[in-house]
């Protein structure tokens, strides 16, 4: 905004003149990174994005997650997840229009040949299939080149209007992916993932990886997990609702779609624990939605 560069130009001008605490008109605040710029008694400013614009979910918010087809936005959610690459900022803006926030997914830790930017993976970064997809494979997370990427597609989430984002496959390290990963390269790579997207004003989600929830809990907003209640992991998620951090759940499981005495145990369930669980068909395609 105009009144925002302003602001801006006039810290920087005195700060370059040795300007500095209060009196005869002089800001009290000085510019630094994304820190806020004040004037005199007012109210202060964001020069930028970052965590003073920052989305935080609430525990227990309602949400919808379609990734393939034209979206269906009638559901009463307070939050969208849909794909990064294939929601126009036409759809991003609608869905903000009518009061819902919108994270954007991007596979973070595989390939995707059929993305727009699949060119700037060099052949050497591509690693096994993963397990399932095998037109998607694992990522070299260690490689300077790929985090230039992902950093672009986190600019391309800020350009689209998002309000998050859903960084995938972020737990490489505990599969087959033809490369030596371990756990604090891992760490390193998710937690740059974090740092980024605050840096853009962007939350951020911690897909899966339940093997390092309790070092990643600090540095993400919300997580996302698929299947907790069919494999009773859920109570590795706890630390996210220890700190008020919403878990979006999913369950695939055909006996929740099937058996409405199953998806009403389910459903206690999650209440219980203060997740937001839907149940959906694993295409994330809108064929069905059950919402606990």
């Amino acid at each position: 905004m105009q009144v925002r560069r302003v602001l801006v130009w006039i810290a920087l001008l005195l700060v370059g003149c040795g300007g500095g605490g209060g009196g005869d008109g002089s800001l009290d605040g000085a510019v630094s990174g994304d820190a806020s710029v004040q004037t005199g008694d007012q109210e202060e400013v964001p020069v930028s994005g970052g965590a003073a614009d920052l989305f935080l979910p609430a525990l227990g918010a309602r949400w919808q997650w379609q990734l393939l087809g034209t979206v269906n936005t009638s559901y009463e959610a307070d939050i969208y997840d849909v794909d990064l690459f294939d929601s126009p900022a036409e759809l991003i803006g609608q869905l903000q229009q009518a009061g819902r926030k919108v994270i954007c997914y991007f596979s973070a830790g595989s390939f995707e040949g059929w993305r727009p930017d699949a060119a700037a993976f060099a052949d050497t970064v591509k690693g096994k299939p993963l397990d399932g997809f095998a037109d998607e494979r694992w990522l070299d997370i260690r490689s300077d080149d790929v985090a230039t990427i992902m950093r672009a597609r986190l600019d391309l989430a800020v350009q689209k209007g998002c309000d998050g984002v859903e960084p995938d496959n972020v737990d490489g390290f505990a599969n087959d992916t033809g490369f030596a990963l371990g756990a604090a390269q891992q760490l390193e790579f998710n937690r740059m993932l974090a740092g980024e997207a605050h840096q853009r004003g962007l939350a951020v989600g911690l897909k899966n990886d339940l093997d390092q929830i309790a070092q990643l809990v600090d540095d993400f907003d919300f997580a996302v997990n698929e299947q907790c209640f069919e494999f009773n992991e859920c109570d590795r998620l706890m630390p996210f609702v220890a700190q008020q951090k919403p878990v979006l759940n999913a369950e695939y499981l055909k006996r929740y779609v099937d058996d409405a005495t199953a998806r009403a145990a389910l459903c206690e369930a999650a209440r219980s624990a203060r997740f937001s669980t839907l149940v959906l068909p694993l295409d994330l395609d809108d064929a069905f939605r059950f919402a606990c």
